[in-house]
């Protein structure tokens, strides 16, 4: 089966899709509408939805009879941005948009669950199609396994579209994709005094800024250079008044890498800094260090080989294109985690049409005929894997 042809046959639906899911986004965790938006496109396409009590996301499951369980994942959450893209079907919810391409997912996912149940007698398995609320937290996937969402489940796939990925190529190669994300909240306390009489102080806010620079030879210096690794400090605050010497300062910050040991060992070395720093001005400083999704890495062969041989299949060797690994997270990590998986990306940036904005931009769209590429991905990434795994 090469679902190419039927896909490109239900572009209009898939864009329609889109459009909707754009015009209508909501924050992490509110993702209600959405939510039914989606159960009733499932429904009328013959499947059982599953919700979750409390919580937006759904799931439903084609069953093609005996075989394995593969799982088909797209995350649905918009981001807390005010849209400037002019589109016509631009957020009508003030400060929120699909800025991501969440909502990219949403339809492509909704596209293979169509196809897939119109050729339900070709599948040899089961398919679970998985609409996941939340991503943007790094901890929406977290719940949704606490909610054993990979019961039964053997494989899972994930795809992103991409603003640093040219269009049309697509991206599933093995290795490191995406690191992991930690974050961190600093906190220095001082003595206050008046400005005019520092000694009587310890200043918070010179101690903070003391522990930043430091910070940054832990990069610099305690680091390999072979080894990627991010530590930044992306907010501050401190101090009461201008005439008044700071008696408490606060920062919070991201650490992003890939090694599960080194990535272990951070926490320590980075308090070992801030509380030296802080002790020789003579102040006092806390670390409160928050573990978030692991790396993403394509360490299944099997799945990856699935990947690429679909998207092969598909469109020709020629479709495929190598993208460096990102820094930035993924908590499909989660999925990862428990059961073999395999993420991919897929292209949006286009020069020549002006779809040149990067995700998280106010002004991120796609060219949306390349849609049909990523539905096309998802159903046939499921067939040829349950193939694979029958025989």
């Amino acid at each position: 089966m090469n679902f190419r042809q039927s896909a490109e046959a239900i572009e209009s639906y898939v864009t329609e899709q889109r459009r909707w899911f754009h015009r209508h986004p909501e924050l992490s965790w509110e993702e209600f509408k959405t939510t039914d938006h989606i159960q009733a496109e499932l429904e009328s396409m013959g499947y059982t939805v599953h919700r979750f009590e409390d919580h937006p996301g759904c799931w439903a499951m084609l069953d093609g009879g005996e075989g394995k369980t593969v799982a088909l994942r797209a995350d649905i959450d918009a981001l807390p941005v005010e849209e400037k893209t002019g589109l016509p079907f631009a957020s009508e919810n003030p400060g929120v948009m699909h800025a991501c391409g969440h909502d990219c997912h949403a339809a492509m996912l909704l596209g293979a669950a169509k196809l897939l149940m119109e050729h339900k007698d070709e599948v040899h398995g089961k398919v679970k199609i998985f609409f996941q609320a939340a991503e943007e937290t790094c901890h929406g996937a977290e719940y949704y396994v606490k909610q054993n969402i990979l019961e039964g489940v053997d494989a899972i796939m994930g795809q992103h579209i991409w603003g640093k990925l040219d269009e049309p190529y697509m991206n599933f190669e093995p290795g490191r994709r995406m690191a992991s994300c930690d974050n961190f909240t600093i906190t220095v306390d001082g003595v206050s005094a008046h400005a005019t009489q520092p000694e009587l102080g310890a200043d918070a806010l010179i101690g903070a800024a003391s522990i930043l620079m430091n910070l940054q030879t832990f990069v610099s210096r305690n680091n390999s250079p072979l080894n990627p690794l991010v530590v930044t400090v992306g907010e501050m605050h401190a101090g009461q008044r201008f005439n008044i010497i700071a008696n408490h300062a606060e920062m919070h910050g991201t650490v992003r890498t890939f090694e599960p040991a080194f990535r272990m060992s951070i926490k320590e070395q980075l308090e070992r800094i801030i509380k030296n720093t802080a002790a020789a001005l003579g102040l006092t400083a806390e670390l409160k260090y928050e573990y978030y999704p692991s790396a993403v890495i394509n360490d299944d062969d099997l799945l990856t080989q699935v990947a690429q041989k679909a998207a092969e299949k598909l469109y020709g060797a020629e479709s495929m294109h190598e993208l460096p690994m990102a820094m930035g997270s993924e908590d499909f990590a989660y999925f990862a985690d428990k059961i073999p998986a395999v993420f991919g990306f897929l292209g949006s940036r286009n020069e020549a049409m002006g779809y040149t904005a990067s995700n998280h931009n106010d002004c991120y769209t796609v060219n949306e005929p390349v849609l049909v590429r990523g539905v096309a991905m998802y159903a046939q990434f499921a067939v040829d894997y349950l193939d694979a795994a029958k025989g």
